[in-house]
């Protein structure tokens, strides 16, 4: 049984208000078809990127025959009543004489409709013949053709920077002793990678932002280059106490020395103290295992030892994942009070338990499922805040292993029961999570690519519903044990979707209106599926909620960031209101999931969700632009995360940590040999840094310790706006699913969405463009539904957790 969200077809207000009721499935393919340009010309709107074919262009030339005849083709003699019907003593019926404009759109609309669910069927019958189930081909508007689409007028200027590429290259001398953990900064841990783009000349475009003449210094060079007191050379290129390093040793069968189960082996009071911690604290937030299994082969593996007989090393890397997941997420004071041994100590005996057991159970070779879970289980608390080359590797060799067992394809095509599919789906899900963990810290793209698997989401059912002989259970409508997993899964695919979305836009096969479109409407679609299911006086779940609003909030940084430096023309205030404002509920959330005591437990993996790159972000806004009563927001959030003076100005502060990042940059580059294009290279400081004062009225917020709740707003009434037609309808079968709503046609279209106010970016940038650099589209129009400005011209900004 499919467990995903079906598609929708919503009206416009409910869209607008983020309500939406499930229609039938003819509904659903008519929805596809539901915009169709009258004139045939071309479109802003951001339906336009996803059409399933080409628009048809409709003569709409005046009908003169008689219905009854038209549905039979035959000749009508125009008279009232005509032959034909007098002599089948049919009722004559003509059309007025001439239709209205609203009328003749809506004729339209409806022969669009039909067109669209002729051409559905006609797949779907296909399909059925075929026996074909691969998503790619189930009508999701995200696999349409590529159209190349009009450039819009109002952002014909804005192109992503060219200092920020995917892939990466290196000089042949360069430092392979360092470990490429890149440079710490307070609380944050940068490599040549930012937000998963390779930026080899940071340290240039650093420095010809911060010693440019026009712009008074305000630290002297001896502090601006002066190491800080008390930190020793490089101990920033130093790894954190959190780094875990796998050993290259048992990929090739060396691991242990002949070492056997017992020279890892805890006492069973010791190994019962670190299960339990697994099921508490890790088991929740990277849930990978069946417990009601677990608890059963656990006994059988002590009742093994007990008889002096081994057991299987499948069950072997099994429990000692368990118990290494259970170590990293303790602290140093719990293992000393509890094992009076200091922590790395013990993470390096469950390590190397772990390897030796998956090495002796050949997991590069394996055809169990258990192998490869236990290695799943191991990659999980290795990829979190510092990712090495060396764990993207071991990822990469887990996708490849699953896919050769077959695991990115469902358990119900095979017929599994309902345990050994629920398991299936959460270690492919969970390699789909560190794919894409993987790939923003090291590069260059996500292996696994949308199409590519059927896999459906784990279902959101307890542990003890699912049994091995029984049938397939559907998921239900309360908190269970997999709706952290399976929501954060969701978001895990929004985030794939963003990377293979975004090389469409920079070849102005889709829009940026589009996309952020798509993204708002995904955002509305995950709290009515998810924010009823969550009690906050629950610890766990208030966590949870905090995790969705940063995880959500980094899809528009991903989007936006490459925008924020362009080194054309500026970016347009209202996206750069969005940017900083979805960064600042990013890094809040953080905060609060690192300091709040009561969701404390779960922190311990808050690395894998975020690496404070976007304090980088806010950090350089708010030095060269002006944000007004944000300010005292954002600063909180920059305190925080590069730990600051607060008793020094805020001019001197951001001064100092940009210089700082600015030197540790440069020496990173020169150990990393780093290579830049030439084309890059011409751009580094081409567009001379300036403070610009910006027109953005943001809603003053007050610090708080304290999370705040996701508010949909509802937005005014807009009349002649083009309504972005997409609605989020879930993800299923690794797609993410769009329907296309029905909405009454626009009376016009106002002529700029730009408020009052502010100036058009159209008319204020350069227009001078590169050749080999694409400009994203922006609909204004589109841009204020989805994003409405109130009454004083400031976009409303909801705010998260």
């Amino acid at each position: 049984m499919d467990t995903y969200p079906p598609w929708q077809n919503v009206s416009p207000e409910d869209q607008l208000t983020g309500h939406s009721s499930p229609a039938d499935g003819t509904a659903r393919l008519q929805a596809l078809g539901s915009n169709s340009n009258s004139t045939g010309g071309p479109s802003h709107s951001p339906v336009a990127a996803v059409l399933p074919e080409t628009r048809v262009r409709r003569r709409n030339r005046m009908i003169t025959s008689c219905l009854e005849c038209r549905r039979r083709k035959l000749k009508c003699d125009k008279s009232h009543p005509c032959v034909n019907c007098t002599k089948g003593h049919r009722d004559c019926i003509f059309l007025a004489p001439a239709l209205d404009q609203a009328s003749q759109l809506k004729l339209t609309e409806i022969k669009d409709k039909v067109g669209s669910l002729e051409r559905l069927l006609e797949k779907g019958a296909q399909q059925v013949a075929s026996g074909v189930t691969l998503p790619h081909i189930k009508g999701n508007p995200a696999n349409t053709k590529d159209e190349d689409l009009p450039q819009a007028e109002d952002e014909k200027d804005l192109e992503p920077t060219p200092l920020a590429v995917v892939d990466a290259v290196y000089e042949d001398d360069a430092d392979d002793d360092l470990l490429d953990l890149g440079i710490q900064i307070g609380r944050m841990r940068i490599t040549e990678r930012i937000g998963g783009f390779f930026r080899p000349r940071l340290a240039q475009e650093l420095k010809y932002s911060l010693y440019d003449m026009t712009e008074k210094t305000s630290l002297s060079s001896e502090n601006i280059n002066a190491t800080p007191p008390g930190v020793q050379a490089y101990q920033y290129l130093m790894p954190s106490p959190a780094y875990i390093a796998p050993a290259s040793g048992f990929v090739f069968g060396h691991t242990g020395n002949g070492s056997s189960l017992i020279d890892y082996l805890p006492t069973r009071l010791a190994a019962d103290r670190l299960v339990k911690q697994y099921f508490t604290v890790v088991h929740p937030v990277a849930q990978l295992l069946h417990c009601p299994s677990f608890e059963r082969e656990y006994e059988n593996f002590w009742e093994d030892i007990s008889l002096g007989i081994e057991p299987p090393t499948s069950l072997q890397a099994i429990v000692f994942a368990v118990m290494f997941s259970g170590v990293v997420s303790m602290s140093e004071m719990v293992i000393l009070r509890d094992f009076g041994v200091p922590k790395d100590r013990l993470i390096d005996n469950f390590k190397s338990g772990t390897e030796t057991a998956l090495s002796k159970s050949h997991f590069l070779r394996t055809t169990k499922v258990e192998t490869l879970q236990a290695f799943v289980m191991y990659l999980i608390p290795l990829c979190r805040a510092e990712t090495s080359r060396a764990h993207s590797v071991l990822v990469g060799a887990a996708i490849r292993m699953a896919e050769c067992m077959g695991l990115h394809r469902d358990g119900e095509t095979y017929g599994l029961n309902p345990i050994e599919t629920q398991v299936r789906r959460l270690i492919w899900y969970q390699l789909c999570f560190l794919d894409i963990r993987t790939c923003e810290a090291q590069g260059p793209r996500p292996s696994i690519r949308r199409g590519d698997f059927d896999t459906r989401l784990p279902i959101n059912v307890n542990d003890v519903d699912l049994h091995a002989n029984g049938k397939p259970v559907a998921g239900v409508d309360r908190w269970t044990d997999a709706t952290f997993t399976t929501m954060r899964f969701e978001i895990n695919e929004m985030m794939r979707y963003i990377w293979s979305e975004r090389p469409r836009i920079e070849s102005r096969k889709s829009t940026l209106t589009n996309l952020l479109g798509k993204i708002e409407a995904f955002r509305r679609s995950l709290a009515e599926k998810y924010d009823h299911l969550i009690d906050e006086r629950v610890p766990f779940q208030r966590f949870a909620k905090m995790v969705k609003t940063l995880l959500l909030g980094r899809l528009t940084v991903m989007v936006l960031h490459p925008y924020h430096n362009s080194v054309q023309s500026m970016m347009p205030p209202r996206l750069r209101q969005m940017l900083i404002a979805a960064a600042t509920n990013t890094v809040e959330n953080a905060m609060w999931i690192d300091s709040v005591p009561d969701v404390r437990p779960w922190a311990w993996y808050a690395g894998a969700f975020n690496q404070y790159h976007a304090a980088f972000l806010l950090l350089l806004d708010c030095h060269f632009f002006s944000h007004g009563e944000n300010l005292d927001r954002i600063w909180h959030c920059l305190d925080y995360v590069f730990e600051t003076d607060l008793s020094e100005p805020r001019e001197v502060k951001a001064r100092k940590v940009l210089c700082e990042l600015q030197e540790k940059t440069a020496v990173y580059q020169q150990f990393r040999k780093m290579r830049a294009s030439p084309a890059m290279l011409k751009h580094v400081g081409q567009r001379p840094p300036r403070r610009v004062e910006r027109n953005i009225n943001s809603t003053a917020s007050s610090v708080s310790a304290q999370p705040r709740d996701v508010t949909s707003i509802d937005p005014p009434l807009v009349g002649k706006v083009v309504v972005p037609d997409v609605v989020f309808a879930g993800v299923s079968n690794g797609e993410a699913l769009w329907a296309l709503p029905n909405y009454g046609s626009p009376e016009g279209s106002s002529d700029s969405g730009v408020a009052p106010g502010q100036a058009n970016p159209a008319q204020t940038g350069n227009t001078k463009m590169d050749e080999g650099y694409s400009i994203p589209e922006i609909d204004w129009d589109a841009f204020d539904i989805l994003f409405p400005p109130n009454q004083s011209g400031e976009m409303m900004q909801q705010e998260g957790v």
